[in-house]
């Protein structure tokens, strides 16, 4: 299976036809329809590393102040236990607990929801512990790619470039907007991932203002390096919804296949 990244946007994408969600529905018909998915989703930030494992995760309406049609949406895809099982054993001696308080956040049903409309694909979320360094997070993807190989399909979702403090919602619905300094940050950043060049990917700190404004915290940009640590030998690296949205927010998502 290939290792997605989806940048996933305003939750409003699971209810709205835009060009953003006509892209998650094209990349899940370029590949094969998977037996179970591994999502690391932005809106589950633990203390500890965490996964699902309940046999009917619920669906989570984890914001507020939007459409009540929103909050009528629900993802009834099953979860998949022995998924969640395999998934700590691989991560060995890394501790991980089995969670069965959480279900599927917005992070992971609003793309589902229109890569995999029918929800018959089984979904395990797999939390991000905030206590750790960015290098760490890339390291504990490298555990998981096997699982690539029997048919599971991890998705990092999030978004590279995050800063909601300073969107332009007066420019919300202008195509591909973006400040001045996000569109060095994606430039930047874009070039890191198609060359393959990952080191300061994972030490993005260290990087340009540029990029330390577009990455505000860390919590939508970790799951990138999810995606990007899965990476094998052979993959190519394809963009898709490259584009800046309000200023201050990049769609921009990863194929790796």
């Amino acid at each position: 299976m290939p290792s997605l990244f989806i940048g996933h946007g305003s939750p409003m994408n699971a209810i709205e036809e835009n060009q953003f969600v006509e892209g998650f529905r094209k990349i899940a018909l370029e590949i094969e329809k998977p037996k179970a998915i591994l999502c690391i989703s932005a809106h589950w930030y633990t203390k500890g590393t965490k996964v699902t494992a309940v046999e009917m995760p619920k669906t989570i309406h984890d914001f507020s102040g939007f459409p009540e049609e929103l909050y009528q949406v629900n993802y009834p895809a099953k979860g998949s236990p022995e998924l969640a099982s395999a998934t700590r054993s691989m991560l060995e001696p890394i501790p991980v607990a089995l969670d069965d308080t959480w279900g599927l956040d917005h992070g992971a049903w609003s793309i589902l929801k229109h890569l995999y409309p029918d929800a018959t694909i089984p979904v395990v979320e797999m939390s991000i512990d905030y206590t750790k360094p960015a290098p760490y997070h890339f390291e504990l993807a490298q555990k998981l790619k096997s699982l690539r190989h029997r048919g599971v399909l991890i998705i990092g979702s999030g978004n590279m470039i995050h800063n909601l403090g300073l969107v332009d919602w007066k420019n919300f619905e202008k195509d591909n907007y973006g400040y001045d300094w996000a569109l060095e940050a994606r430039e930047t950043l874009n070039d890191y991932i198609l060359n393959t060049n990952y080191a300061p990917l994972v030490d993005f700190k260290k990087l340009s203002q540029a990029v330390n404004l577009a990455i505000p915290t860390p919590d939508h940009y970790l799951p990138l390096l999810y995606t990007l640590g899965l990476r094998e030998k052979e993959d190519n690296t394809t963009l898709f919804n490259d584009k800046l949205l309000a200023g201050s927010i990049s769609m921009t998502s990863v194929k790796l296949a």
